[in-house]
């Protein structure tokens, strides 16, 4: 993350240094079109006249003229030192990243069926990102048919989300009842979220929106037992409202910060709801990437000096164990102490009667006799008293 933080400050040079530019250009062209209009006026008022140019004038436009060479060699001169500013930036992107990523990504990827999956999962981020009209024209650049129920709701949630920013409660509530029994299966306390909010924006406009908060207070009813406590501060905040919420002790109610809040719910919820992840497969695997990556680099250099280029063939598994972080830890994972190896579901985990576990095929390999002796304590079983555990 350092090397695109030192790129990340360069780029912010450049922005620093494109903004000052543009103001600079702006002040002197306004302040030279000010000068030549008003020398044209001069010229022109001599012309009615009929007098001939007049020695000052002829100074006038000599220097005006000198002007306008100065200004826009100047405009150029600074234009020329923000190109060099954006080659530093290339410089510095092939300084701190390995353009040669070729050795590191199996060739299988670009195959006709790998490839199909890697346009899917971009089309299915572009979806989720609300980038529909360029997800729409990638698809049919890659000939790849993405099914209408597979759209569908990806486009209802970007309407939601769209009208939440805009902070319009109306479809996120519809949205919210529509699907009550299923999120309160999941325990969601979303739509009591929304109801909230959307009290509170009544009590935000005053004392004219009294009966009607109150009149709207009835839709808490069905969530007094679990949000007792927030529905009393509401109605209490009811005392202040002719006096003002913001110089009350209930000026916490009105913080904007709770707008950006129901859209993380509202998007979390709803993605549990539908299936969905709250992040694009893509952006997760992204992210993975550049933590794998420059690990991954450090390897390749290393087999490759020492000349063992088949301790890695890129199919099954890396060469070492590269820690994510708990970020990406999406189930649980058992590694064989016996063989060192990460189970799967042809080499599942098998607890033993002792209570251990190592792996089916350890097991197999310390079958002796018809019998099994636990490597870690002396007692024997049969293996087939072994049982799958399902992590």
């Amino acid at each position: 993350m350092e090397r695109c933080a030192c790129v990340e400050r360069e780029l912010d040079k450049v922005l620093q240094k494109f903004l000052c530019y543009g103001q600079h250009c702006e002040r002197g062209l306004e302040e030279l079109l000010r000068y030549v209009s008003q020398l044209r006026e001069e010229l022109g008022a001599a012309a009615l006249q009929r007098t001939p140019l007049s020695a000052t004038l002829s100074l006038v436009m000599s220097q005006c003229c000198k002007k306008i060479k100065d200004t826009v060699q100047n405009l150029a001169s600074d234009h020329k030192d923000i190109h060099s500013s954006i080659s530093r930036v290339g410089k510095a992107i092939d300084r701190h990243f390995d353009a040669d990523l070729c050795g590191i990504v199996p060739a299988m990827v670009w195959e006709s069926q790998e490839k199909q999956i890697l346009v899917l999962a971009i089309i299915e981020h572009l979806y989720q990102q609300g980038m529909l009209g360029v997800a729409e024209e990638l698809c049919q650049e890659s000939t790849v048919n993405v099914d209408v129920d597979f759209k569908k709701p990806f486009l209802e949630l970007n309407s939601i989300l769209e009208a939440l920013h805009k902070q319009d409660l109306e479809p996120a509530l519809s949205w919210a009842v529509f699907h009550r029994q299923q999120l309160a299966e999941m325990n969601s306390n979303l739509e009591f979220r929304l109801h909230r909010l959307h009290f509170i924006r009544l009590l935000a406009g005053g004392p004219g929106k009294e009966l009607e908060a109150l009149s709207y207070a009835r839709h808490f009813q069905p969530f007094a037992h679990l949000h007792q406590q927030e529905i009393q501060v509401m109605m209490g905040s009811l005392v202040y409202l002719r006096l003002g919420l913001k110089n009350s002790p209930y000026r916490h109610l009105l913080d904007e910060s709770q707008w950006t809040e129901i859209c993380e719910i509202f998007t979390r919820d709803a993605c549990a709801l539908l299936g969905l992840s709250v992040e694009s497969p893509l952006s997760v695997s992204f992210a993975a990437g550049c933590v794998a990556l420059p690990v991954l680099m450090n390897i390749k250099a290393v087999i490759e000096q020492r000349q063992c280029t088949g301790v890695w063939s890129h199919k099954d598994e890396l060469p070492i164990e590269i820690e994510l972080g708990m970020k990406c830890w999406y189930h649980s994972v058992f590694a064989c102490p016996i063989l060192r190896q990460q189970t799967t579901d042809s080499n599942p985990p098998i607890k033993l009667i002792c209570g251990h576990v190592i792996s089916r095929d350890a097991l197999n390999k310390l079958i002796n006799g018809g019998k099994l002796k636990c490597p870690y304590c002396p007692m024997e079983q049969s293996p087939a008293d072994g049982k799958r555990l399902i992590f």
